[in-house]
């Protein structure tokens, strides 16, 4: 014997279905709408920090480039001081002497020139025969008694070449001058050379 319900309770049991939907979709449509309320949540939440360092940056500026001291070689084969550009290549005597002479001024940064010479890098700083005294590295050998004693161009202390083009070998009566002269001082019809060779031996400037 088949059982009747009444017609007015199925139809109620429909509708509810029919109301509720199907589990899946009721579940699907809910977390469509979360993610999309956290993504965003997330947007909002990047655009402010984005701010933020951009505010940041503005305020305080851009980090400091401050790479360390390095090493290069002048035009003339001498040493020289690298700038922060890595392309330009400054005489070593030019760092910390009040010029700014690379692009940004580097070579004049105070940390670097705040206690000449102990805060110079070494490859920038030549000692002379007198503990007390020294010289910037290009200096020696270039055939100018920088250090007042000669011995940044004799040995012992400094072991230099002989003398280049455009110069003449000799012991020199000048101060200026150590072991050779500029040949442009010859046959000037003064005395350079303590044995006169500058004026009876040198051909004079080529």
């Amino acid at each position: 014997m088949n059982k009747i319900f009444p017609q007015g309770d199925a139809e109620d049991n429909a509708a509810a279905r029919t109301k509720a939907g199907p589990r899946g979709e009721g579940y699907s449509l809910l977390c469509c709408s979360r993610r999309e309320a956290c993504l965003s949540a997330f947007l909002l939440l990047l655009l402010a920090t984005l701010a933020a360092l951009l505010v940041l940056v503005v305020i305080l500026g851009l980090p400091s480039r401050t790479p360390g001291a390095q090493l290069c070689v002048t035009p003339a084969n001498r040493t020289g001081f690298l700038c922060h550009d890595r392309r330009s290549c400054i005489p070593a005597h030019g760092v910390c002497d009040g010029v700014r002479t690379c692009p940004h001024g580097e070579d004049e940064d105070e940390s670097l020139c705040q206690d000449v010479p102990q805060s110079l890098p070494s490859f920038l700083v030549a000692h002379c025969g007198n503990p007390a005294s020294w010289i910037y590295s290009d200096q020696k050998c270039d055939g100018i008694n920088n250090c007042g004693d000669c011995s940044d161009e004799l040995s012992p202390v400094t072991s230099c070449p002989l003398c280049g083009p455009g110069w003449w070998r000799c012991s020199s009566t000048v101060f200026r001058y150590c072991s050779c002269i500029p040949k442009n001082l010859c046959r000037d019809h003064v005395q350079h050379c303590s044995d006169w060779s500058d004026e009876f031996s040198c051909p004079g400037p080529e």
